[in-house]
Formats: structure tokens, sequence, C-alpha cells
């Protein structure tokens, strides 16, 4: 498995924009806006490989000098509980950290939580909805 950064607008680019689609949006009855995407260009785009075929993504958004967002966490079915997201949560803690990051914060679907809990992020404030489903914001400092 390979881990890296992906050029927003590139081919790479297009395969993540429906893993995240058929993952994230479509079990919703949802898809993506152009504005949506076109927000995308300065973002940290993360995707993980097995050969050309992509199995997992996220991307990083800055917020401030401090803190970044990690957001779009997308792993295909067949593949999730074998160690995909762990690496991809990993890899973007570095890059944040490298890039001199000390929060990395996200809006997790309550469904998540228990996935996130156990890479040491926390629950912050109260629940709320996003994208037609229940979420809680949750942060981890960066060491």
């Amino acid at each position: 498995m390979a881990l890296k950064q992906i050029d927003y607008g590139s081919k790479l680019y297009e395969q993540m924009v429906q893993l995240r689609l058929d993952i994230l949006r479509k079990p919703l009855g949802l898809s993506f806006t152009k504005e949506e995407l076109d927000k995308e260009k300065d973002d940290i785009l993360i995707a993980s490989f097995d050969e050309d075929l992509m199995l997992g993504c996220c991307i990083l958004t800055k917020i401030d000098d401090r803190r970044i967002r990690l957001r779009q966490m997308a792993v295909e079915k067949n593949v999730q509980g074998k160690g995909i997201g762990e690496s991809i949560i990993s890899f973007a803690e570095n890059i944040a950290h490298d890039k001199g990051y000390k929060i990395l914060m996200m809006h997790a679907r309550d469904t998540a939580i228990g996935f996130y809990e156990k890479y040491g992020y926390s629950v912050k404030g109260d629940q709320f909805i996003e994208v037609k489903t229940n979420h809680h914001v949750m942060e981890k400092r960066l060491l």
C-alpha cells in the first residue's frame, strides 16, 4: 500500500471525488456541487493506493495557523477494517505536524467517533447535523 499527496484536478483527483461520492455522499442521496469541489484547490489531498487502485482518501483544509481540518475521509467498503484508515490518519497527522499545525480537528459522523477515538481524538461540544447526518467536532493535539 502506498500513501501520497495528489494534485487537484488530476486523474487521481477525479478518482478521489468518485470514491468520496460512492462512500460518503450517494448513501445519503447527495452529490457534490462545483462550488464545493472548487474550494478544494488549495487543500492537501491524500490518497492510499494498492497499485493503481485507490483504497481510501482524505482532505486537509487549513483553518488558521494552528489548526487544520481533516475532511472527507473515505475507505472502499471491501477493505474497511484492514488498517487503511489508520494509515491515512497517521500520514495526514504527519503532514499536518510537518507543516507546523498544532491541532487536527474534524466534523466526525457519529458512526465514526469510535474509530477516531482509537487514534487519540476527543469529542468537543454538542452533536450537530451536517450533510443529513449526526456529527461531532473531534480534535487531537499534534505532538
